[in-house]
């Protein structure tokens, strides 16, 4: 920075380390000079050179340091001017170490701990900061955040693929802000890759299977797959071959004609190999076999032989059908016999050499040419004895009791015919339109009554109940039930602490709300949003006494009263409320207006954000800087309009300012001037006005024709207090603070242009508080005029 001295006060600030200039230009070239700091005349200064060419006088400061900050005045023939430099030190990092955290990704593995350390340099305090999603991270069980005076470090450990991402170190201080953006990558082996395995083709010859590549390549890429395979009835897996990373599909031909396998396919990278991927039972096809016939029928049964038919197979395959093989095993066994050492031509055969008492089931297989086709499913099983009547009817079945969830049956034995004993009772059931019988008990003979639960209140329903004997069931007696009423239980809605009554919801994020309530009958649920329907995109669901309301995705028009209403029929409601309100991340504001509506005040004026349509906790930030490359401060917050008067404007700097939106989940992006705002500083014009000659000795002692007045400043702002000063000869001009002389402070700047008295702080802060005075005097008296400075905090 540069700064040309002249009879006006000057400001020069610059940041640690930069070279820094004051210059003044005298009248005539003979004239010396000396320069001064904070009142002491500088003869020789470490870092500061001096330097005269022809009319101006040069202060060099080659290298800015905290010793170069103070007032300095140049003092040289007519010119007698001051200056003050104030030494900038934000926080920095080595240049080195910042290019390589930007420029270069830090890499972990997932599983082990990792370090990001960011040595600084600045003027203390400084604050450290790391955030990852716009969000300050804080010590957790895996994170911890430390700092010191010179350097701060998070630290995760164990770090798994989660943590990956952008993060950012936001370094503060009182002379700025410096934000470092930098990457963490988590590399781990690969997910499994995406299913379900697909069979693209399945021959007798081969089988071709598919997936999808993994959905998290664990930051690595997938350099192959691995295709293994077990045979139907094995444990082992053999490896089949390998995928590059471009192909996911596989083909064997090494399978066998009919035989079941099971794939599995991993995914590897260079960090490892991925868990498995497994398909279920895939089946090679065999050679046009004929397919399953339907399960055999049993025509008859004597002690030692039982009859079956059964039909020729739907797909006969690509050949005639020659024959059938018949298969029997004993009920409750998993061992399948032959019945015959050759095929059956004929669809009939009657099965000898059974056992007497004991229930056989069989199954049948058609043979061509290409073999034996797939087995039927079983027949029902049968008795190997001689044919017998079953047991007759349950005698006066009839419904005993009944509840609002259960029907108590009760019945007597059956007449019993030729002996044959009842063994047992079989309880079914079907709702009153339903088609299907639905088994429920299997009793003992001795049972003469069973209860049928778990039924709605008034469901109808048909229940009926067989008699069970040797040659099985008998003929069954059926009747037609009803459940009882349920008792009445007025609608109550069952509120707790998981209901809110205020909810925020992120825009784009499901809205799920859950609400319990008990009545009897079941109560008319009704949901309502401010009064009306819910939008078509809601999804309802009532069930075992919970109703759910759904939004798969909030929208800004989804924000309101949501109202959950139950009713008996009867009149009788019970409803309750709850607020919903979606937000987001602001939108920025509109565009920005300067006025000067006040003299030396600049008002900042903005279109408001979109966002304030559906965003109700909105404010604004202003924030301005006074040099296009400079640090932005801000000048007010939690600001609920569009408008906002800055009242410090020094006239002849710039300024840019910038607004930006605010809410509880973070800042829009900024709005900011382009062109920079100046208010030209105009030179005060000042008029003698002569005295009337009143005799030859005109000595008059000091008065003041103005006097000082009090002010009320911010911290951080400039504060000029001035009067102004008659008498003869010229009054000299002394600054107090609370009795303490000021005339060699480097922290205030004093000045007296033709009477006029100013005294400047520079940069107010809690101790400049208090009672100014100055003094004029000279030989014939002196004058004093007071005032107090108040300070308040920045707004």
């Amino acid at each position: 920075p540069r700064c040309y001295l002249n009879k006006q006060l000057a400001t020069v600030r610059v940041l640690k380390g930069d070279p820094a200039e004051l210059s003044c230009t005298v009248s005539k070239d003979n004239v010396t000079g000396a320069w001064f700091k904070d009142g002491l005349k500088l003869t020789s200064m470490d870092g500061v050179v001096f330097e005269k060419k022809g009319l101006v006088h040069k202060l060099i400061i080659n290298k800015a340091e905290d010793i170069h900050a103070g007032k300095y005045r140049f003092e040289g023939g007519d010119v007698k001017t001051e200056a003050s430099i104030f030494v900038e030190d934000p926080p920095r990092v080595d240049k080195v170490l910042l290019k390589n955290l930007t420029s270069v990704p830090t890499v972990a593995k997932a599983g082990e701990g990792v370090k990001l350390r960011i040595p600084f340099e600045g003027r203390w305090p400084i604050r450290a900061a790391w955030l990852k999603d716009r969000m300050e991270l804080g010590d957790d069980s895996r994170i911890r955040v430390d700092k010191t005076d010179t350097c701060t470090t998070l630290s995760i450990s164990p770090c798994d693929r989660r943590d990956g991402g952008d993060y950012k170190v936001r370094l503060k201080n009182d002379s700025g802000v410096l934000e470092i953006d930098l990457k963490l990558v988590v590399i781990d082996k690969p997910q499994p890759p995406a299913g379900p395995i697909k069979v693209v083709e399945s021959s007798a010859s081969n089988i071709t299977i598919q997936w999808k590549p993994p959905k998290d390549d664990g930051g690595k890429p997938v350099q192959r797959y691995l295709v293994e395979r077990q045979q139907g009835g094995r444990n082992d897996w053999e490896t089949l071959g390998e995928t590059p990373r471009s192909c996911t599909s596989f083909t064997t031909s090494r399978v066998e004609e009919e035989m079941s396998y099971y794939f599995r396919v991993r995914a590897v990278n260079a960090e490892g190999v991925s868990d498995a991927l497994e398909s279920g039972e895939v089946k090679a096809a065999g050679k046009a076999s004929p397919g399953a016939p339907d399960p055999p029928q049993i025509l008859s049964a004597s002690r030692d032989s039982i009859t079956i038919s059964w039909k020729a197979p739907g797909k006969s395959g690509a050949s005639q059908i020659t024959g059938y093989i018949v298969q029997k095993r004993k009920k409750g066994t998993v061992t399948w016999l032959p019945v015959t050492k050759v095929p059956v031509k004929d669809k009939k055969l009657e099965v000898t050499g059974l056992k007497k008492g004991v229930q056989y089931e069989f199954r049948v297989a058609a043979v061509s040419v290409a073999g034996a086709g797939q087995p039927s499913e079983p027949s029902e099983p049968a008795f190997a004895q001689d044919p017998t009547k079953s047991p007759g009817q349950v005698q006066d079945l009839k419904v005993s009791s009944s509840d609002s969830t259960s029907v108590t049956l009760t019945w007597n034995k059956p007449q019993v015919q030729n002996g044959n004993d009842v063994k047992g009772y079989e309880v079914e059931m079907k709702p009153y339109n339903s088609p299907s019988w639905t088994k429920c008990f299997t009793l003992p003979a001795d049972s003469s009554s069973c209860r049928v639960q778990g039924l709605q209140p008034g469901e109808k329903l048909l229940l009926r109940v067989r008699a069970l004997g040797d040659s099985g069931p008998g003929e069954a007696s059926e009747l037609q039930a009803c459940a009882g009423a349920a008792p009445v239980v007025s609608p109550r809605l069952l509120i707790d602490d998981t209901v809110k009554s205020l909810l925020v919801i992120k825009a784009g994020d499901p809205i799920r709300v859950k609400i319990p309530f008990e009545g009897s009958p079941e109560p008319v649920v009704t949901w309502l949003k401010d009064g009306l329907p819910l939008p078509s995109r809601a999804v309802l669901s009532t069930e075992d006494g919970v109703t759910q309301l759904l939004l798969r995705a909030a929208e800004f028009s989804d924000s309101g009263t949501y109202t959950l209403e139950l009713g008996d029929g009867l009149g009788k409601r019970e409803t309750f409320s709850f607020q919903v309100q979606i937000t987001d991340i602001p939108q920025p504001p509109g565009a920005i207006r300067l006025e000067e509506n006040v003299p030396n005040t600049v008002t900042v004026t903005w279109e408001p954000s979109v966002s304030e349509q559906w965003e109700k906790n909105l404010y604004y930030t202003v924030l301005k800087r006074e040099s296009q490359k400079g640090l932005w401060h801000v000048l007010g917050d939690l600001i609920y309009n569009n408008k906002f008067t800055f009242t410090r404007v020094v006239p002849g700097r710039d300024y840019y300012f910038r607004v930006v939106a605010k809410n509880d989940l973070g800042a829009s992006d900024p709005s900011e001037t382009v062109q920079p705002w100046r208010i030209w500083k105009k030179k005060a014009e000042f008029r003698v006005k002569t005295q009337k000659y009143r005799g030859v000795n005109q000595n008059q002692p000091p008065r003041f024709l103005v006097p000082l007045k009090s002010h009320v400043v911010v911290t951080g702002s400039e504060c000029r207090m001035s009067c102004a000063v008659g008498g003869h000869p010229n009054p000299k001009i002394t600054w107090y603070k609370d009795s303490r002389d000021l005339s060699r402070d480097p922290n205030y700047f004093c000045t007296n242009d033709f009477g006029v008295c100013s005294l400047v702080v520079l940069g107010v802060t809690r101790q400049d508080e208090g009672e100014y005075m100055v003094e004029a005097s000279n030989e014939v008296g002196r004058a004093y005029s007071k005032a107090f400075l108040a300070i308040k905090g920045n707004s």
